[in-house]
């Protein structure tokens, strides 16, 4: 990554490593900090006002192992081809590409795409996108009502740090990667922001309205800790 100097130059920080990396400049640190993010799977360094290119550029250096093994820990990124297998609803489709097909069709277990076939990941996250808005706006008025509430609008995104949010004008947004979740896992979250509808905090009583929608929500909340990560390996 390339930041400006004041003389106007650049400084190319992933030039000078020999690897990719996001340079943050703060005027509010204290310190360096390197840490990895783990849905671009790229090293992030947070540089303090007034620390020298030179300083931070050995910094990094000094922590080079670590971000390979780091990053070695990460999942491996793919890309869906035709015979990739993908959860869709809790339900898992095989993906089939015919170049002469129009549309997409959703049955059997088969997922089936047309057009070029280089254009077919895209196609899926496309088709993803659109699955993920018709079926999580039905899960969520479905819950809403159960509490007696009612939704704004329902909108899905491509987040990434969040996989869901609900503003106090009743409208909930959805990071689009968990329709690939277990379905125990998209309940919880749509439950998760549902209540929110009422409780606009984590109080004990918006825990007990999760509770009431979504009986087995620590499952579903445990998976999304600890294995959510997974779902950004379709990039």
């Amino acid at each position: 990554m390339k930041i400006t100097l004041l003389s106007g130059k650049t400084f190319d920080f992933s030039k000078a490593l020999g690897f990719n990396i996001k340079i943050i400049k703060s005027t509010i640190a204290r310190r360096l900090n390197l840490r990895i993010d783990e849905k671009q799977h790229l090293p992030v360094l947070t540089i303090p006002r007034f620390c020298s290119n030179k300083k931070a550029l050995a910094f990094v250096e000094a922590n080079r192992e670590w971000i390979q093994n780091m990053l070695a820990k990460l999942p491996p990124t793919e890309t869906f081809h035709d015979g990739s297998q993908v959860s869709i609803g809790g339900i898992i489709y095989t993906i089939k590409h015919q170049t002469n097909q129009r549309g997409v069709t959703l049955a059997n277990g088969i997922l089936t795409l047309g057009g070029e076939k280089d254009f077919l990941h895209r196609r899926v996250c496309d088709f993803l996108k659109k699955y993920a808005s018709d079926y999580l706006f039905k899960l969520s008025v479905a819950a809403a009502e159960k509490i007696g509430c009612r939704i704004h609008k329902v909108t899905i995104k491509e987040t990434k740090s969040r996989w869901g949010s609900c503003s106090s004008k009743k409208n909930i947004n959805y990071n689009w990667r968990i329709i690939m979740a277990p379905d125990y896992v998209i309940d919880y979250l749509v439950c998760h922001e549902v209540s929110h509808l009422s409780h606009q905090d984590h109080s004990q009583a918006f825990w007990e309205c999760v509770a009431f929608l979504c009986p087995d929500y620590k499952r579903g909340r445990h998976w999304l800790k600890i294995r959510g990560k997974e779902l950004y390996r379709w990039l």
